[in-house]
């Protein structure tokens, strides 16, 4: 299959690289293709003709978005639309990666597919009326919802390991409650899903749930450091964007349809740690 893949230069768009191997992959990012600009997209499908699309590139900078909502809708909605839109002229199917970021994790419960939306941030917002414009312009869509992914570049896990270098001692958020993902693991489900038909909206995290507090004392012990890990709240590190609470998620369309095949948030983490 003839698959264009956004984002290219980032943690999913690269493990996408590394596991499309049996695929035609057109690999882009911003300096290669601006997806904002709807006569240069239109121009790159023209030319490429691709049979699917895994649009990976997004504006992630949480924080950041919450003073540029303009450079967020931009990308996270524009983006989308136009990629959208290629699909569409020219018969490829989409993967339109999102975020738990769409949910505002206050009910302190698991999230399905068909729960409520609510998101809290600009980041969430601009994601979720990305997925609004995926779903209504194409119909051979598959957005992908996934949660604190970790993969080959700047990431929790490396945040980790490289503050232990130098610090006996860490405080952590212990009040936020989410899934730990590997990129790994969320490719292969979605190489999984782009080779059927059962278009629609997935929950695609590993297994499990912990806190940010949780995460960091499994990543010292599995790297066999010892550093002292203090659990704190959030608003003991205020930051400009809400984060949802409690946002783990359910991945229930995946086991209705064909399969879901995630394994533990530890152990991708091993799995992640073995190789880095």
């Amino acid at each position: 299959m003839k698959i264009l893949v956004t984002g290219a230069n980032g943690q999913l768009g690269r493990e996408i690289a590394i596991q499309g191997h049996a695929h035609e992959l057109i690999l882009t990012d911003y300096d290669s293709l601006d997806i904002t600009n709807v006569k240069v997209t239109q121009s790159f499908f023209r030319e490429v003709k691709p049979e699917a699309v895994i649009h990976c590139a997004a504006y992630t900078n949480v924080d950041k978005a919450e003073n540029d909502f303009d450079g967020a809708y931009k990308v996270n909605v524009v983006g989308a639309q136009n990629i959208a839109a290629g699909c569409l002229e020219y018969g490829a199917r989409m993967v339109y990666v999102s975020t738990d970021y769409v949910f505002d994790g206050l009910e302190n419960k698991v999230y399905c597919e068909y729960d409520k939306v609510n998101p809290q941030s600009v980041y969430g917002k601009t994601k979720e009326l990305g997925e609004q414009m995926v779903r209504d312009i194409l119909g051979r869509h598959y957005i992908a919802r996934t949660a604190w992914l970790y993969g080959d570049g700047n990431n929790f896990v490396r945040t980790m390991l490289n503050l232990a270098k130098t610090n006996p001692e860490l405080k952590v958020v212990n009040d936020q409650i989410g899934t730990p993902t590997s990129t790994t693991e969320l490719a292969k489900s979605i190489f999984r899903l782009l080779a059927t038909d059962a278009y629609g909206t997935y929950h695609m995290t590993c297994q499990g749930q912990c806190s940010w507090y949780d995460f960091a004392c499994e990543i010292f012990r599995q790297a066999n450091l010892e550093v002292k890990v203090h659990p704190v709240s959030t608003s003991q590190f205020p930051r400009p964007a809400k984060r949802p609470p409690f946002s783990v998620l359910e991945n229930y369309l995946l086991k209705m349809t064909i399969g879901d095949e995630m394994c533990s948030w530890q152990e991708a983490l091993k799995v992640y740690l073995a190789k880095n």
